[in-house]
Protein backbone atom coordinates (compact mmCIF):
# COMPACT_ATOMS: atom_id res chain seq x y z
CA UNK A 1 0.00 0.00 0.00
CA UNK A 2 1.15 3.52 -0.77
CA UNK A 3 1.01 6.37 1.71
CA UNK A 4 1.44 10.10 1.30
CA UNK A 5 4.18 12.36 2.55
CA UNK A 6 3.92 16.04 3.19
CA UNK A 7 4.57 18.43 0.33
CA UNK A 8 5.87 21.24 2.51
CA UNK A 9 6.80 23.71 -0.31
CA UNK A 10 3.34 23.49 -1.89
CA UNK A 11 1.58 23.93 1.45
CA UNK A 12 3.91 26.78 2.42
CA UNK A 13 3.20 28.57 -0.86
CA UNK A 14 -0.54 28.21 -0.32
CA UNK A 15 -0.33 29.64 3.18
CA UNK A 16 2.00 32.43 2.09
CA UNK A 17 -0.63 33.45 -0.45
CA UNK A 18 -3.32 33.28 2.23
CA UNK A 19 -1.20 35.31 4.62
CA UNK A 20 -0.55 37.96 1.98
CA UNK A 21 -4.27 38.17 1.23
CA UNK A 22 -5.01 38.65 4.93
CA UNK A 23 -2.38 41.38 5.25
CA UNK A 24 -3.95 43.27 2.35
CA UNK A 25 -7.16 43.80 4.37
CA UNK A 26 -5.74 47.00 5.92
CA UNK A 27 -5.29 45.31 9.28
CA UNK A 28 -8.81 43.92 9.43
CA UNK A 29 -9.14 40.25 10.31
CA UNK A 30 -5.37 39.83 10.13
CA UNK A 31 -4.10 36.37 11.06
CA UNK A 32 -1.42 36.25 13.76
CA UNK A 33 1.74 34.20 13.22
CA UNK A 34 0.58 31.75 15.91
CA UNK A 35 -2.80 31.33 14.23
CA UNK A 36 -1.14 30.95 10.84
CA UNK A 37 1.17 28.26 12.26
CA UNK A 38 -1.83 26.47 13.77
CA UNK A 39 -3.61 26.61 10.41
CA UNK A 40 -0.51 25.24 8.68
CA UNK A 41 -0.37 22.28 11.08
CA UNK A 42 -4.05 21.58 10.44
CA UNK A 43 -3.50 21.85 6.69
CA UNK A 44 -0.59 19.41 6.99
CA UNK A 45 -2.94 16.87 8.57
CA UNK A 46 -5.66 17.55 6.00
CA UNK A 47 -3.12 17.27 3.18
CA UNK A 48 -2.09 13.78 4.28
CA UNK A 49 -5.70 12.70 4.85
CA UNK A 50 -6.72 13.86 1.37
CA UNK A 51 -3.74 12.22 -0.31
CA UNK A 52 -4.43 9.00 1.56
CA UNK A 53 -8.06 9.05 0.37
CA UNK A 54 -6.88 9.14 -3.24
CA UNK A 55 -4.26 6.47 -2.60
CA UNK A 56 -6.73 4.19 -0.82
CA UNK A 57 -9.16 4.52 -3.72
CA UNK A 58 -6.36 3.75 -6.18
CA UNK A 59 -5.38 0.67 -4.16
CA UNK A 60 -9.00 -0.54 -4.23
CA UNK A 61 -9.17 -0.01 -7.98
CA UNK A 62 -5.95 -1.99 -8.39
CA UNK A 63 -7.68 -5.01 -6.85
CA UNK A 64 -9.87 -5.35 -9.96
CA UNK A 65 -8.14 -3.19 -12.58
CA UNK A 66 -4.67 -3.24 -14.08
CA UNK A 67 -2.48 -1.02 -11.89
CA UNK A 68 -1.01 0.67 -14.96
CA UNK A 69 -4.47 1.90 -15.96
CA UNK A 70 -5.11 3.16 -12.43
CA UNK A 71 -1.77 4.96 -12.48
CA UNK A 72 -2.43 6.54 -15.88
CA UNK A 73 -5.87 7.73 -14.79
CA UNK A 74 -4.42 9.30 -11.63
CA UNK A 75 -1.88 11.19 -13.73
CA UNK A 76 -4.62 12.27 -16.13
CA UNK A 77 -6.86 13.42 -13.28
CA UNK A 78 -4.02 15.37 -11.69
CA UNK A 79 -3.20 17.13 -14.96
CA UNK A 80 -6.85 17.88 -15.65
CA UNK A 81 -7.44 19.22 -12.14
CA UNK A 82 -4.24 21.29 -12.26
CA UNK A 83 -5.43 22.91 -15.49
CA UNK A 84 -8.80 23.63 -13.88
CA UNK A 85 -7.18 25.18 -10.80
CA UNK A 86 -4.87 27.32 -12.93
CA UNK A 87 -7.78 28.55 -15.05
CA UNK A 88 -10.01 29.21 -12.05
CA UNK A 89 -7.32 31.31 -10.36
CA UNK A 90 -6.69 33.47 -13.45
CA UNK A 91 -8.31 36.90 -13.54
CA UNK A 92 -9.06 36.58 -17.27
CA UNK A 93 -8.15 34.55 -20.36
CA UNK A 94 -5.11 36.70 -21.16
CA UNK A 95 -3.81 36.26 -17.61
CA UNK A 96 -4.42 32.51 -17.93
CA UNK A 97 -2.52 32.28 -21.21
CA UNK A 98 0.38 34.36 -19.88
CA UNK A 99 0.65 32.19 -16.75
CA UNK A 100 0.31 28.76 -18.36
CA UNK A 101 4.03 28.11 -18.83
CA UNK A 102 4.85 29.25 -15.30
CA UNK A 103 2.05 27.09 -13.88
CA UNK A 104 3.22 24.04 -15.84
CA UNK A 105 6.78 24.60 -14.65
CA UNK A 106 5.54 24.87 -11.05
CA UNK A 107 3.47 21.66 -11.27
CA UNK A 108 6.31 19.76 -12.93
CA UNK A 109 8.86 20.87 -10.33
CA UNK A 110 6.54 19.98 -7.45
CA UNK A 111 5.77 16.58 -8.96
CA UNK A 112 9.45 15.87 -9.48
CA UNK A 113 10.28 16.78 -5.86
CA UNK A 114 7.50 14.57 -4.51
CA UNK A 115 8.38 11.67 -6.81
CA UNK A 116 12.06 11.79 -5.86
CA UNK A 117 11.15 11.81 -2.17
CA UNK A 118 8.85 8.80 -2.55
CA UNK A 119 11.42 6.93 -4.63
CA UNK A 120 13.95 7.41 -1.82
CA UNK A 121 11.43 6.10 0.69
CA UNK A 122 10.69 3.00 -1.39
CA UNK A 123 14.41 2.34 -1.75
CA UNK A 124 14.52 1.85 2.02
CA UNK A 125 11.61 -0.65 2.06
CA UNK A 126 12.06 -2.07 -1.44
CA UNK A 127 12.08 -5.73 -0.38
CA UNK A 128 8.78 -5.26 1.48
CA UNK A 129 6.91 -3.69 -1.44
CA UNK A 130 3.81 -5.36 -2.87
CA UNK A 131 4.51 -7.40 -5.97
CA UNK A 132 2.47 -7.02 -9.13
CA UNK A 133 -0.26 -8.17 -9.42
CA UNK A 134 -1.42 -7.25 -5.95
Amino acid sequence: MLTATLNRPLIDETFNAMSNDDKSNNGQDQISDADLHKQQLEADKDFIKMADLFINQANKLCEKTDHRLVHASLLYASARFSAFITASMAENRENYKQGMDKAIEFYMEEYEKMLKEHMKQYDVVFDKRPKYPY
